[in-house]
């Protein structure tokens, strides 16, 4: 296992481009292509990545070489069984070239290993008696990892840590300005992770991340307009994919969707409001319902599922009715061709999705709430490390060739 050099700061921009590209240039920009597709369509054969990028064969296959060489795409021969004329070799992103991922959550700690192409090696959840602060997000995660040992030795790369965070995220610099479930305000979790694991670190709102990686890997993949919003024990944040890209605003705040008003004089929220969507739309509902404590996403819905009391139900509705609101305002403000429900949100529309699809139907303006798909996110429990390795993986996938420079020059 080769690891990536710490001197890669958190957060930091890509290279910027010349406005004349010299040929060094144009082909590191060719090889980002080919990786990028290959991260996310996994594996194509030389002829369909000639077709999709617009090269030629010959560039295609000097690229392929390149990346091969790089160790981060392999190449294997087709099944060319009933085929004529030549059969065109299979390239493969290589899953063993890896990111850690990591989720602080209230309850817990998520810490997985993912490689190229969204491939989930291993993940951990450490149950927390109480929530975690910074320092021991830190200490539990290098805990995790050192347990994880053999897991890492057989990766030929790990090349840096993601970290998703129920929290408003400052884009330049990965602070830690607010996560109001969790009690953190101005912290900076980067350095103490890079601290701790010796890898550069990259820090992002979890929905939002939980966006991308179901723009990418899961249900969402190939719609430019979509709408994500996920449900966990850190309440409820949102994801805005808008033409193909995420919705971030000026300082990266974009997508508190928890905090639209649902119910006129509803719940206390955190923000000091009443009646928001994050104070109405709990997970601490259904458990108390249920008489268990714990939030991962496979045991609640286990649980959901296989309970039919009148209570539940009348619960599940309720909150059902309640998101209805939500996303009627949603659709009326973003447009959006997908609605992507994960987490608990999820589960109550699995369990109840002929009232959500009547109140998007009927609620919105101008009879667009027909058109917009409903789904439920199919990345489950991997969804959140997923999103967070995207963030480590995009200083390699936008320049694979000068990435490897600063491993070799270090």
């Amino acid at each position: 296992m080769t690891v990536s050099p710490r001197a890669n700061v958190t957060n930091s921009p890509r290279r910027s481009a010349k406005a004349v590209q010299s040929p060094d240039t144009m082909r590191r920009n060719n090889l980002s292509v080919i990786l990028t597709l290959l991260h996310r369509e996994g594996t194509l054969s030389r002829a369909q990545l000639t077709e999709r990028t617009g090269f030629n064969r010959s560039t295609v296959g000097a690229l392929v070489a390149e990346l091969s060489e790089l160790g981060l795409v392999f190449e294997s021969e087709p099944h060319t069984a009933g085929r004529a004329g030549r059969p065109s070799p299979l390239v493969h992103p290589n899953e063993k070239i890896a990111a850690l991922a990591i989720n602080p959550d209230i309850d817990a700690v998520h810490v997985g290993v993912v490689g190229l192409g969204g491939k989930v090696h291993r993940k951990i959840r450490y149950e927390a008696a109480t929530k975690p602060t910074p320092v021991e997000t830190a200490n539990i995660s290098k805990a995790i990892l050192d347990g994880m040992r053999a897991d890492l030795e057989v990766m030929d790369r790990v090349v840096g840590v993601g970290v998703a965070v129920p929290a408003l995220v400052q884009a330049s610099d990965g602070t830690i300005l607010l996560a109001p479930h969790l009690k953190w305000s101005n912290q900076s979790l980067g350095p103490l992770l890079e601290s701790a694991l010796g890898l550069p670190v990259r820090i992002g709102n979890d929905a939002t991340l939980g966006s991308v990686a179901e723009s990418i890997h899961g249900t969402a993949h190939g719609y430019a307009n979509v709408l994500y919003l996920n449900g966990s024990a850190s309440g409820i944040g949102g994801g805005i994919l808008s033409a193909g890209a995420p919705l971030r605003g000026a300082n990266g705040f974009a997508g508190e969707l928890g905090h639209t008003l649902v119910s006129t004089g509803g719940a206390l929220c955190h923000c000091g409001r009443r009646g928001c969507l994050d104070a109405e739309v709990r997970v601490e509902n259904l458990l108390d319902i249920l008489q268990v404590d714990s939030t991962d996403h496979d045991e609640l819905e286990a649980a959901l599922m296989g309970n039919n009391s009148a209570q539940l139900l009348t619960e599940i509705q309720r909150q059902i009715d309640l998101l209805a609101v939500a996303l009627t305002n949603f659709v009326n403000i973003f447009n959006p061709e997908m609605i992507v429900l994960g987490g608990f949100l999820g589960t109550i529309y699995s369990a109840s999705a002929d009232r959500l699809r009547s109140g998007i139907d009927s609620g919105p303006i101008a009879g667009i709430g027909r058109e917009v798909k409903i789904e439920k996110a199919v990345l489950g429990s991997d969804l959140l490390l997923i999103g967070a390795a995207e963030l480590a993986f995009a200083q390699l996938l936008s320049d694979p060739a000068g990435y490897q420079d600063d491993i070799q020059t270090s």
